[in-house]
């Protein structure tokens, strides 16, 4: 009887180490996407006169901006990178789009041009205006 209980923990602890083992090695939510640059932008005492304003090293490659928006972020954010041989300024819209027939919710996006190319490696400022709303949340990411 006893080697029966044995035998059943040491199935349940392997079953255990399986399972453990399969939540380690999975692959992240981010498909393997670094994170280059974050902000999140919550608090209107991060920005001046309406502007928020950082810098950063970034190296040469392809880039691409990620937001974590919502129904209070900003209509329009305007984002604009300079270093010494690379410039970019865009005006991202934020659209909601409805989901469900019977239990509706919404999801946010912002559209716009979020693909950047950096010639060589460089420091860059970045400026992030959120055209007056400096109450509603956003968190901008730019990864690679």
């Amino acid at each position: 009887m006893k080697k029966k209980n044995i035998i059943g923990l040491g199935l349940v602890g392997i079953a255990m180490a399986v399972v453990f083992g399969l939540i380690l090695t999975a692959p992240s939510g981010e498909g393997g996407l670094e994170k280059i640059y974050h902000a999140r932008l919550a608090d209107p005492k991060q920005y001046q006169d309406g502007v928020f304003s950082d810098t950063f090293f970034i190296k040469q490659g392809k880039y691409e901006f990620r937001f974590v928006p919502n129904g209070d972020s900003p209509q329009k954010l305007s984002i604009a990178l300079k270093g010494p041989s690379f410039s970019f300024a865009e005006d991202f819209i934020l659209e909601s789009t409805e989901h469900g027939d019977v239990g509706k919710y919404y999801t946010w996006e912002y559209l716009g041009q979020d693909k950047i190319e950096i010639p060589e490696d460089q420091e860059l400022q970045i400026r992030i205006n959120p055209n007056g709303n400096v109450l509603g949340p956003v968190s901008v990411y730019l990864v690679k």
